[in-house]
């Protein structure tokens, strides 16, 4: 993004800051109709894209050019119809009435200033994606099978792109962006610009940093903990990494190692509920399923993720005898005390969600909260100039998040009215053999390939469109279907060759950034394997009986400690290649067992598993903390 300065860096700011304060407007007093919603959101944003990112490497970054100019004010011509002929536009008959050759050409306009945004401000992979599938249209009448579809005229693909407010670049997707993602996104900016994110951290700090490996804990809990309202990878690496990456070298930790830590840490962040990446908002409204369900049907899996990152971090930490941050780098539980009415936003959005309040209500109402409560510390107070700031960076965010949604709705368009998804379904079965083991493995790398080099809400959404009916069709429920889509686009940012934020984590360690790619996703492998679990076995999304769920989470507990042991070497005491090929095939096993869902379903297998798997956790506590107690004894006498 262009560093401008002088008047035009303030006019600007001003452009962002209005496009947030024209949400919140409309989050205060309500929604404009659909078009017209969407419409004002792109008609400041396209233009903001256009000044902000070079069209290539070799173009000025510190003003735009006199092409970028012309594409900024061409850009709101198209926009500027579609406001004014709202009216019009909502009582023409779809596929019926003409559509004339101003909107031809103002169509095409819009589209391909799109598909250059998308080029410039999101990743060019996703513009090429986006120019295949409408490409596709042309082609399919020639393509043979289940990919054969009837020819679309172009006055057609015009209206179904640029006219209608169900799909294409003003349709559903934009409409989510333009109302639940960019409040949320406005609530993290507030929550950010009130130093909620360094209280995390001081947070993880205190909580994590006196064990085996503090500082790569802190990591790992700072991450969890900030994703919870960034939602953005690379954003939640930066603001946490930054921090605990040169803490853990210094402590100790490889520089690989530590970037591997932060950046598996900071994907999982798009993960965990409530935010998702603002994925979650995205979700809801292309299944239908309420927010509040799939955020609460996210947690144990996140949890997990989390928990096998944090088990290979402690285990290591034992096995070479890594030091505990020191105590007079850490903030006092009195202090943290004192500052934890910061949290309290984010408990009002959660308690808001939970009694039924909409999303979009809750958090205006938790910006509000957000705003008052800064006054109650000099150093978190919004003044004037630090809430402008909010709203100019809210509007800044939105950009990429805007111009994605509206690519990603041009190929829904296409995959909707060409009937491409059963096609793709039709051909994963065929693949598969109707095996649903090998029909999950083919969506999972169409997904992690879908997401490469791509944010999380445009990966997800990409990726939805494609693997989601391959799913349906094998008779996955739409839940399950859904949250194994998000795990594997999100994954996409931690898996080589594209693995975007383990390279940004490296280059902050000094690490080479290939190898930490690979170890990061090794450091995340629970990521790829728990999408599978919950496909299977659905009571991990707390779906079916109580028992069934809490003889699931035992088994994985159980299977995570066993499988971080395997891979650091270490359980109590350092191990032998044999006992860790043992543990690696007994993990297999556990996994195996875990997927069992009609086995645990039954009340007497699954309380055999809780009673042994409750033997464990309360055997693995006692050994653990007579181990954490050695390990402090020791490092007092190094000491």
């Amino acid at each position: 993004m262009r560093k401008l300065s002088g008047p035009l860096k303030t006019i600007v700011a001003v452009w962002a800051a209005l496009v947030a304060l024209f949400i919140m407007y409309t989050a205060i007093f309500g929604i404009f109709q659909p078009r017209i919603q969407r419409g004002v959101v792109l008609f400041f944003l396209l233009p903001l894209g256009f000044i902000l990112y070079p069209a290539t490497k070799k173009s000025p970054t510190e003003r735009p050019s006199f092409l970028d100019w012309i594409f900024a004010i061409v850009s709101m011509l198209p926009v500027l119809y579609i406001i004014i002929s709202n009216d019009r536009l909502n009582l023409r008959m779809i596929m019926v009435d003409p559509v004339s050759t101003l909107e031809v050409v103002l169509g095409i306009i819009n589209i391909v200033l799109v598909l250059e945004l998308v080029r410039r401000a999101v990743v060019p992979a996703m513009a090429i994606l986006i120019v295949l599938f409408i490409a596709y249209v042309w082609i399919a009448p020639l393509l043979p099978g289940v990919f054969y579809a009837r020819p679309t005229r172009l006055p057609r693909l015009i209206e179904l792109n640029y006219l209608v407010q169900d799909v294409g670049i003003y349709g559903s997707l934009m409409g989510i962006m333009s109302t639940f993602v960019a409040i949320f996104v406005i609530f993290g900016n507030f929550l950010e610009g009130t130093k909620t994110g360094v209280f995390f951290t001081n947070f993880a700090s205190r909580v994590a940093g006196r064990g085996p490996g503090g500082a790569a804990k802190i990591s790992v809990v700072a991450s969890g903990l900030f994703g919870m309202i960034s939602g953005v990878g690379v954003a939640n690496m930066y603001a946490t990494g930054t921090f605990t990456i040169p803490l853990m070298k210094k402590l100790g930790y490889r520089p690989q190692f530590a970037a591997a830590v932060a950046s598996a840490s900071s994907t999982g962040g798009q993960l965990m509920p409530p935010i998702m990446g603002a994925a979650a908002f995205v979700m809801s409204e292309i299944t239908g399923i309420p927010y509040w369900t799939i955020a609460v049907s996210a947690f144990i899996p996140a949890a997990f993720y989390y928990a096998s990152i944090f088990m290979r971090v402690h285990f290591l930490a034992l096995k070479n005898n890594l030091k505990p941050m020191d105590e007079k780098d850490m903030l006092s539980w009195k202090q943290l005390l004192k500052d934890s009415y910061l949290l309290l936003p984010l408990v009002a959005l959660v308690i808001m969600l939970i009694i039924g309040f909409s999303p979009f209500m809750s958090c205006t109402l938790a910006i509000g909260m957000t705003f008052v409560l800064s006054f109650l510390n000099k150093e978190t107070m919004l003044t004037p100039k630090k809430l402008f700031k909010v709203f100019e960076t809210s509007g800044y965010n939105c950009i990429m998040l805007a111009i994605t949604c509206a690519g990603a709705g041009m190929v829904i368009s296409v995959i909707t009215n060409t009937g491409l998804g059963l096609g793709i379904a039709t051909l994963v079965a065929k693949f598969s053999g109707g095996l649903l083991l090998p029909a999950l493995m083919l969506v999972a790398v169409t997904c992690i390939l879908m997401g490469l080099g791509m944010p999380c809400t445009p990966a997800y959404i990409i990726s939805v469109v494609i693997g989601a009916p391959a799913m349906n069709a094998l008779g996955i429920a739409t839940l399950p279907a859904h949250l194994f889509v998000f795990y594997f686009a999100i994954l996409a940012e931690l898996t080589p060759p594209d693995a975007i934020i383990a390279y940004c984590a490296a280059s902050i360690a000094e690490a080479d950034p290939w190898k930490t790619g690979w170890e990061a996703s090794l450091m995340g492998i629970m990521g790829y394997i728990i999408p599978f679990v919950f496909v299977y076995n659905t009571s991990l999304l707390f779906i079916g009986h109580t028992y069934t769920t809490i003889a699931t989470v035992l088994l994985l507990f159980i299977g995570v400690t066993f499988s971080s042991s395997a891979i650091t070497g270490y359980l109590f005491r350092p191990l032998t290649l044999i006992p860790r090929i043992l543990l690696g095939v007994l993990t297999l096993g556990i996994v195996v067992l875990s997927t069992q869902a009609t086995l645990l379903a039954s009340f007497v297998p699954a309380m055999i598993v809780i009673v042994i798997g409750s033997a464990f956790l309360v055997g693995f506590y006692i050994f653990n903390r007579k181990m954490v107690k050695h390990f402090r004894t020791e490092t007092r006498a190094a000491a």
